[in-house]
């Protein structure tokens, strides 16, 4: 789905190992810095997350993440090693 010119990607429920290929896919197919619509993400594995670590580091755009997985993200974001 697109908003104008920036392309949207929803994602509800569950972003577990399993659905994490797809979320990949249809991010990458969104083509670049697409805007990622979390307001219906549940919950997400440690797979799941490193996968939303990735997207926003190539320029996708987090909305309406759920606090408690945004703490998450920002958490594993300081554990990091510098470079990543």
């Amino acid at each position: 789905m697109r908003d104008d010119a920036q392309p949207i990607v929803r994602l509800a429920g569950r972003l577990a190992e399993a659905q994490t290929g797809a979320f990949l896919e249809a991010c990458a197919g969104a083509g670049p810095a697409p805007l990622l619509d979390l307001a219906d993400l549940i919950s997400v594995d440690a797979v799941g997350l490193d996968a939303l670590m990735r997207v926003q580091a190539q320029g996708a755009r987090l909305v309406g993440l759920p606090e408690y997985i945004r703490l998450k993200l920002e958490l594993l974001m300081r554990e990091l090693p510098p470079g990543r």
